[in-house]
């Protein structure tokens, strides 16, 4: 899978929404769209757990640090 940052696919992957909600891709692309849309949610997501788990494990360092 290629690396783009969060940001960059979550902005591909609005403005594809926004043309589908227009109306604005053809039937000829549709099929395209929708697995780059894929791609671009499966990316989103993996950054998002990521960086979940990194708040988490930061947040409890704290908590262990208070703890002493």
């Amino acid at each position: 899978m290629e690396k783009i940052k969060y940001t960059e696919a979550y902005s591909e992957l609005k403005q594809i929404v926004e043309e589908m909600e227009n109306s604005e891709i053809t039937i000829d692309d549709l099929d395209e769209k929708i697995k780059r849309a894929a791609a671009l949610l499966k990316i989103c997501k993996e950054k998002l757990y990521e960086t979940e788990s990194s708040v988490k494990s930061v947040l409890s360092e704290m908590s262990s640090s208070d703890e002493k």
